[in-house]
């Protein structure tokens, strides 16, 4: 049975690492908005880390399908720093997600702004 995991940046589909989500049998589900309670941060403008915190702003993200037993393999295939906690959707239900520790976060641009890693990395092109 596969549990549900949001993920908010390059795993996302036709992103750099989705191949990773797909190679471990992934299956896209839905997409989804966190509740206003999450910051993003831009790390190296490489890939986002997304924190849940009392006060921020609502961060596009998708839910994904995938075997419990698959969640360490997947995420020792994600840069350091990066964890899997529970994330509160606008829809008030609770999923498992990849979240940036804080340590990561540090001294990094915020984009919460952007909502989204998808729209910072759009808005960073047509710059």
């Amino acid at each position: 049975m596969k549990i549900k995991l949001a993920v908010n940046g390059t795993l996302m589909r036709g992103l750099e690492l989705n191949h990773n989500l797909l190679e471990l049998g992934g299956v896209f589900m839905e997409e989804a908005l966190t509740a206003p309670f999450c910051r993003l941060w831009s790390i190296n403008d490489q890939y986002p880390a997304m924190q849940r915190c009392a006060k921020g702003g609502q961060i596009s993200l998708e839910i994904w399908g995938i075997e419990p037993s698959n969640i360490g393999k997947l995420l020792s295939r994600e840069p350091a720093g990066l964890s899997v906690g529970k994330i509160l959707l606008a829809d008030h239900r609770e999923v498992l997600g990849i979240l940036g520790e804080s340590y990561l976060c540090e001294g990094k641009r915020e984009i919460t702004h952007f909502e989204g890693w998808r729209n910072y990395t759009e808005s960073s092109q047509s710059s």
